[in-house]
């Protein structure tokens, strides 16, 4: 296939055409431009640039005698595969575009991003037999044809008028009201839409609650292993990040706990062990947030989605005093493309992330807000969520009764629901490669040790495995792969 990017190049009189032609060329090869096409044929380049063909040609024929480029007769030049393993370009000068080297930002950007630990999926897990990825929906689920029909009520003219206009820093009421109504009544909260506001999601939520809560002196508690992206949200935000550890009832109440100024906690489903905080322990962690003057953010991530009949109350519904925030999203219920979150607050702090909220983005998308309430509003969504909760739990049996037959020894607790298995792995066992030798055999799972503060001890090491995405027939199957694979690392096999 032939290259239809356009190449430009603003040529400088100082330097030769060819070796500013080079230039240009060989950074569109290392940025992956050509990684499955042809280069533009001679003819075409020397159009494009205006420079004569024999220039082109030149430049072309010492590429490939540099070994970047192969010369394919009657196909045009392709990138050389091996051309990766080459010594790296060292431009005399910028390039001519104007660009910086890399160590002019380096110098500039502030250096604690690049050194987060964070969970890494890879862009293809779809082309895996045995995607045990956490985070993706069953997309054959999903119920496109009343999507769609809520899509079109939302573009008619009597409703258009609500959403195409500038909303300042408004959110739809329609879709404030029926997450009133609709998904907050069935976690026990009761709010005022006052103390609502709509996010682009949990990660949003956060981010802007750590923009108005914390800084250098501000102390944050989150559970040890927990959520990575909670975890540096408020790193990024200068707070000093305090582990909390878990036991079978959830995050445990000790000292550490009580010199902190905000806690994060997930109750109904711990990220990344599933154990799901008994009502005992809920009860004493509001009670120690009076007792110390602690903020709660409760993160309520998978509530729609719960597997167990009858759930236990979220914090929020159990809290008399206002300390607990409570931010939650329909990325696991409804799709995670779809970006749609929610915080719940005294109206006080309520007010003050709508007017950060105001200055990151103004207010989510009006369109996809009214779409969603219309979809809630029809009853599609608990329709939506029934049909997930009955697939799910057949998948989750099935995810069970695979382990048991075949890593019965790496079963961690007895937590029913949640939407993925924690799982620790055979002393010896590494958990990098074991991730990286299951990939290989087609098995995708996830390294625990990212979900830690600080790296664990790798001969104690720990996986998650993520269910929803992957088909009914392929779990006992990739299990029992997996279980081959940890079989064969580890250094007490037979």
């Amino acid at each position: 296939m032939k290259s239809e990017h356009l190449i430009h190049i603003q040529f400088s009189p100082e330097r030769s055409l060819q070796e500013q032609i080079r230039e240009h060329l060989l950074e569109k090869i290392n940025d992956g431009f050509f990684s499955d096409k042809a280069l533009p044929s001679c003819r075409k380049l020397a159009t494009m640039l205006r420079v004569s063909r024999n220039t082109v040609v030149l430049v072309y024929d010492r590429l490939v005698d540099e070994g970047y480029l192969l010369s394919h007769q009657r196909s045009g030049y392709f990138v050389n595969p091996a051309s990766s393993s080459l010594p790296p370009l060292s431009p005399s000068s910028l390039p001519s575009n104007g660009a910086r080297p890399a160590q002019f930002w380096y110098n500039r950007i502030k250096p604690e991003l690049s050194q987060q630990r964070n969970i890494e999926k890879p862009s293809d897990w779809q082309q895996y037999p045995y995607p045990f990825i956490f985070g993706q929906p069953d997309h054959s689920l999903f119920p496109l044809n009343h999507w769609r029909e809520c899509g079109r009520l939302a573009q008619r003219a009597s409703v258009i008028k609500d959403w195409i206009s500038d909303s300042i820093d408004s959110d739809d009421p329609a879709l404030v009201k029926q997450i009133q109504s609709n998904v907050l009544s069935k976690r026990g909260i009761h709010a005022r839409p006052e103390q609502i506001l709509i996010t682009i999601g949990t990660q949003n939520s956060l981010y802007l609650l750590a923009s108005l809560l914390s800084n250098g002196t501000t102390t944050i508690g989150v559970e040890d292993p927990g959520y990575p992206d909670a975890r540096n949200i408020f790193a990024s935000h200068g707070a000093a990040i305090q582990p909390l550890p878990i036991d079978q009832q959830g995050l445990t109440l000790n000292p550490s706990l009580y010199r902190c100024d905000y806690v994060y906690t997930t109750p109904s489903h711990q990220v990344p062990t599933n154990v799901t905080m008994s009502m005992a322990r809920r009860k004493a962690l509001l009670e120690a947030a009076e007792s110390h003057d602690l903020v709660i953010i409760e993160d309520d991530y998978d509530s729609e989605v719960n597997l167990i009949a009858e759930p236990l109350p979220s914090l929020k519904s159990l809290d008399d005093s206002g300390r607990v925030i409570y931010v939650g999203s329909l990325s696991k219920s409804l799709s995670p493309g779809l970006r749609v979150g929610f915080m719940v607050a005294d109206e006080a702090l309520i007010t003050a992330a709508r007017q950060l909220r105001r200055l990151m983005y103004r207010h989510p998308p009006s369109n996809n807000q009214r779409t969603c309430a219309l979809f809630i509003s029809m009853g599609y969504y608990d329709t939506y969520l029934r049909k997930l909760r009955s697939h799910y739990s057949e998948k989750w049996q099935i995810m069970r009764q695979s382990i048991e037959a075949y890593l019965p020894q790496c079963i961690t607790n007895q937590t029913l629901g949640g939407s993925a298995f924690w799982l620790k792995l055979p002393d010896g066992v590494c958990a990098q490669s074991l991730q990286y030798q299951a990939r290989q055999a087609g098995v995708l799972i996830e390294d625990g040790d990212v979900h830690f503060l600080t790296p664990h001890n790798q001969s104690q090491g720990f996986i998650r495995l993520g269910f929803f995405a992957i088909p009914e027939n392929k779990i006992e199957p990739g299990i029992r792969k997996l279980a081959e694979i940890i079989a064969q690392l580890s250094p007490q096999k037979s």
